[in-house]
């Protein structure tokens, strides 16, 4: 409750200043926007490491799973020092530890993805390609480009029926809490927290009626990146360390462990 009683507080304050005028508001967050841009910068670059490979073939033989990744930077695993620790490479470890079999990774996501961009990177797939399950983590930058929620939702509900149509098992992250993210100055922090809670929420609610299995990760990690974020973030403040990335991979796991149960009955 510590963590996020701050964010409330300030909120507050930004419906005070809301009463003192619009347009000081808005030029208040452009300029805490600024602030955060200079703040966290570019140290990771652009590109994600490459973890696509089959995971665990010599300690679990036999058919791989196939694992399809999609959605934005946290999807593809930017802030990750080995791509042994990147989500994708953490959710195959997992997936072989529990079912006793390789997964073979496909990464689709892409660095700075927002919603809009998921269709796009399932249409890259080539057509024979059918996983085993897919797991979609987006959000964050349809957040900070302020692209209303219900427009992100819907375009993610979009792909959840699209993959589901052809027999794939779905889950979603939800986007995660900004308001962990120190590098974001108040009030710009509590702003991009409403909005990512809200966005979180759309989510859901879209994806449940699409098919896909939903897992939270503002509710089911956020509250240790708010408590640690030393050890949770990268170097940028932005995205998640080695460690932030294996806690979100737990958090996954078992609803990607029961997508890929289902599927097998359905098969």
């Amino acid at each position: 409750m510590r963590a996020r009683r701050p964010v409330t507080l300030t909120a507050a304050s930004v419906v005070a200043l809301a009463g003192a005028g619009a347009v000081g508001v808005r030029a208040l967050i452009s300029r805490q926007a600024a602030i955060a841009r200079r703040r966290i910068g570019k140290p990771l670059g652009e590109q994600a490491l490459d973890a696509d490979r089959v995971w665990r073939r010599k300690k679990h033989p036999g058919e791989p799973v196939e694992l399809l990744v999609l959605g934005d930077s946290i999807a593809a695993g930017l802030g990750a020092g080995h791509r042994r620790d990147t989500l994708g490479a953490r959710l195959a470890k997992g997936i072989a530890r529990a079912a006793g079999r390789p997964v073979r990774l496909r990464t689709a996501a892409v660095v700075g993805s927002e919603t809009s961009a998921v269709a796009a990177q399932v249409a890259s797939l080539p057509p024979e390609y059918r996983p085993d399950a897919a797991v979609i983590v987006v959000g964050g930058n349809d957040v900070t480009h302020r692209i209303p929620a219900s427009r992100s939702a819907e375009q993610l509900a979009h792909v959840v029926r699209d993959l589901r149509d052809r027999g794939v098992p779905v889950v979603v992250g939800t986007c995660p809490d900004l308001g962990t993210l120190r590098a974001i100055p108040q009030p710009l922090r509590a702003l991009a927290a409403r909005s990512s809670r809200q966005l979180a929420s759309a989510q859901a609610t879209a994806v449940h009626r699409a098919g896909g299995r939903v897992v939270g990760l503002a509710r089911a990690v956020g509250p240790v990146f708010a408590e640690r974020p030393d050890e949770m973030f990268s170097v940028d403040r932005f995205h998640p360390s080695a460690l932030g990335y294996r806690r979100t991979a737990e958090a996954l796991l078992p609803a990607v462990l029961a997508a890929l149960e289902s599927g097998r009955a359905d098969g």
